[in-house]
């Protein structure tokens, strides 16, 4: 599919049009910020990592009965999706007390929970992406109640399938964040990336950090962070 003009330039991604309208290219980026982007930096191969894993992961969900976004693999850093409206609400669904949900709570980091928490951000860089609920979220007009309950469905289901599947390459999953977008028939799917950068993950045995907290925390060996993990979920078929 040909690439055409550049849509959109994010923190982590470019989105080009196709020649067709339906279908756009997203090509990921080594460019890495944390705190409302006033940390940044670059992750070597952070791009590629993303790119493949969220791809794999993306096709791994969908064989599973979660609708994606994802059309077509062009490269290690470049892929074809489906053309979506973003729904303004990121989606945090959270297994384990880590990140913000510790500093706002006051617990350490850790917890396991009995039932995973859902929580929703509302997507707006001016507001610096406030927590909101959903009955916020519809007063503001962000989404119906149908598209809530079933961005809700998809979210526990995805970490549902997504907590077993890493359990078994020897990894937590701590918490992470998703988005969801609009078809052109007005569909919900699930959209973004599921990555390093979008999820915690922790080392089943040892708890260390495979993620993007490396990057956040000064902890070091972030670059064999997003490598091990992209090692774990390709095993010897990681080219």
């Amino acid at each position: 599919m040909k690439k055409c003009e550049q849509l959109y330039e994010g923190k982590a991604k470019k989105v080009f049009a196709t020649e067709d309208k339906d279908y756009v290219i997203v090509s990921y980026k080594d460019d890495a910020t944390a705190f409302d982007g006033l940390k940044k930096g670059v992750i070597e191969g952070k791009g590629a990592v993303n790119n493949r894993m969220s791809n794999y992961l993306m096709q791994y969900l969908s064989q599973n009965g979660v609708p994606t976004h994802f059309v077509e693999e062009l490269s290690e850093r470049e892929t074809v999706v489906r053309r979506v409206e973003i729904v303004p609400l990121e989606v945090i669904v959270r297994n384990i007390s880590a990140g913000s949900f510790s500093k706002r709570y006051g617990v350490e980091e850790g917890i396991v929970f009995d039932s995973p928490t859902v929580e929703f951000s509302y997507k707006n860089d001016d507001l610096h992406d406030p927590l909101i609920n959903s009955y916020q979220a519809l007063a503001l007009k962000l989404a119906t109640r149908e598209e809530i309950d079933s961005i809700i469905a998809m979210a526990l289901k995805v970490n549902s399938l997504l907590k077993d599947y890493f359990l078994k390459i020897g990894v937590k999953l701590v918490d992470f964040k998703l988005e969801f977008g609009r078809t052109s028939d007005g569909a919900v799917i699930l959209a973004d990336e599921i990555s390093p950068d979008t999820c915690r993950f922790w080392d089943a045995e040892t708890n260390m950090k495979l993620d993007k907290d490396r990057f956040r925390r000064d902890l070091g060996g972030v670059e064999d962070a997003y490598r091990e993990m992209m090692n774990r979920v390709f095993g010897d078929n990681n080219g």
